[in-house]
């Protein structure tokens, strides 16, 4: 069996905004038909009716798919928003580590800030404070602080 991991994907949560009826293109099915006092809003081209909460995905050929809040929590995980210091220090160490197994760079990233020491709210306190989204950000991709929504 073979295994593989999910593209990136773009995601909007639906408020019920006209800028965002707009922008997806939707159909207000209630306010076609004189007896409904109600919206009914569907994506065009989707069968599926949009409800506030549901996500907008947006693949990398420009595809959208609706999903529930629950479908969507299951499914993925925002990046992690880390200091624009520790992000610099991932993308020089990623490009020391590109002979090294990925797992070569993260453990030398984490360890070196233990053998070295470190100081209280330098990078290497981050990092061991924060091992965890440390990882992840290293592996999956991560926001910087500051440049985000």
């Amino acid at each position: 069996m073979k295994f593989y991991r999910k593209q990136p994907i773009e995601a909007e949560q639906f408020d019920g905004s006209s800028d965002l009826f707009i922008k997806y293109d939707m159909i207000d099915i209630g306010a076609m038909c004189e007896e409904r006092h109600s919206p009914e809003v569907y994506m065009s081209g989707d069968h599926r009716k949009v409800t506030i909460g549901d996500w907008i995905i947006t693949d990398n050929f420009n595809h959208h798919t609706l999903m529930t809040d629950k479908e969507f929590q299951q499914q993925y995980a925002e990046l992690p928003v880390i200091p624009k210091n520790v992000a610099k220090h991932i993308v020089t160490e990623h490009g020391l580590s590109d002979l090294i197994p990925i797992w070569g760079g993260i453990y030398r990233a984490m360890i070196q800030t233990v053998v070295y020491g470190y100081q209280k709210g330098d990078i290497g306190d981050w990092i061991i404070n924060h091992s965890d989204m440390f990882a992840r950000a290293w592996l999956d991709g991560y926001v910087v602080e500051g440049k985000h929504d």
